[in-house]
């Protein structure tokens, strides 16, 4: 059974992509379209308040582009010397919020300890966060992108909790994203499953979607990756037929299987 992963691939440095991995060892090929394209901006502004973590009551990341945002600052010798000397430990005094698995494994690849990756949504992280943090305490850091959900930001602020958002990255729908989907269409044909992975992604590629599938696409069993894509699918008026528990390939390949052969569930009601 086909599934299309509408996702970016992960770098190929670190090995095959582990939902692809994941799908493929109970029988699903899976295929990767890169949806969105990133722009890093105020990458200056960003360095300029990592450099100062005495201002700051720790970070928060909801998302794998603003850990590569800083990635990008450290590519800079005197960026990454000043930040191995003596910021990356000052910032290790601090908490470090993050929402899900794989932001949690590119903070840890620059050097700081996470926490709260099992929250998998802003939502449970935000209560997570408010469980911690004492209100009117110093600001906690979070870069961001253009599109980020208001969700964190206000459940912090009723709890007087104070936030600093910077915008470092804006999203754009990849420039061969109607190229790929024609292609995978007309080259493999209709898929079982179709799993979004962001509210921008449901936004770039469903008109797409409907006309290259047509009636075809009642067939299809969509997936999200977590309960804000879920969000956005329904609003689409897209039927949801399962959402990861968490935004794992283990809990993805979970549910697409319930969704997909029911008779044949191994998981336990």
């Amino acid at each position: 059974m086909k599934v299309l992963l509408l996702k970016d691939p992960k770098d190929k440095e670190s090995g095959p992509d582990p939902y692809v991995k994941e799908l493929g060892l109970y029988g699903f090929e899976a295929t990767l379209i890169p949806v969105l394209s990133f722009e890093f901006v105020s990458l200056e502004d960003l360095f300029e308040k990592l450099s100062h973590p005495e201002r700051y009551g720790g970070l928060i990341f909801t998302s794998p582009r603003a850990l590569e945002a800083i990635k990008i600052c450290l590519k800079e010798n005197n960026k990454n010397e000043a930040w191995s000397k003596s910021l990356k430990q000052q910032w290790n005094t601090k908490p470090t919020y993050v929402v899900g698995k794989a932001t949690a494994s590119l903070v840890e690849e620059i050097g700081l300890s996470p926490q709260g990756e099992k929250s998998g949504n802003a939502e449970k992280l935000a209560e997570y966060i408010c469980s911690r943090e004492k209100p009117h305490s110093s600001s906690l850091l979070f870069p961001c992108g253009a599109l980020k959900r208001e969700v964190l930001p206000t459940a912090l602020k009723e709890k007087g909790i104070p936030l600093e958002s910077l915008t470092v990255y804006q999203t754009a729908q990849h420039e061969h994203l109607q190229q790929s989907l024609s292609s995978y269409f007309s080259q493999q044909g209709i898929p079982a499953s179709i799993v979004f992975f962001s509210p921008s992604g449901v936004k770039f590629c469903l008109q797409h979607i409907q006309k290259l599938s047509g009636d075809s696409a009642n067939h299809i069993k969509f997936a999200a990756i977590g309960p804000t894509t879920a969000e956005a699918m329904e609003d689409a008026g897209i039927p949801v037929s399962c959402t990861a528990e968490s935004p794992t390939p283990q809990d993805l390949t979970a549910g697409i299987q319930k969704a997909l052969r029911p008779q044949n569930c191994i998981l336990s009601e």
